[in-house]
């Protein structure tokens, strides 16, 4: 027996429901799963220009100790 919000990916409610619960309750779920999704792709691009500011920094750092006399 499967459940409303047993698949992570999908909104646990049908938009067809005559019950206007439901279909506020699906709006809400597809509203959810969409913000989630777009605050995940942000935190993967400031992951990525996080690393490449270490690389940079880590560059500049060696070469400094390489060019110093």
């Amino acid at each position: 027996m499967t459940l409303p919000g047993d698949d992570p990916g999908a909104p646990a409610f049908s938009p067809h429901s005559p019950d206007p619960l439901e279909r506020l309750t699906h709006e809400y779920e597809s509203r959810r799963l969409a913000e989630e999704k777009k605050n995940e792709r942000m935190v993967w691009w400031y992951l990525a220009y996080f690393l490449f500011g270490i690389h940079i920094v880590a560059f500049v750092m060696i070469y400094a100790v390489t060019h110093t006399k």
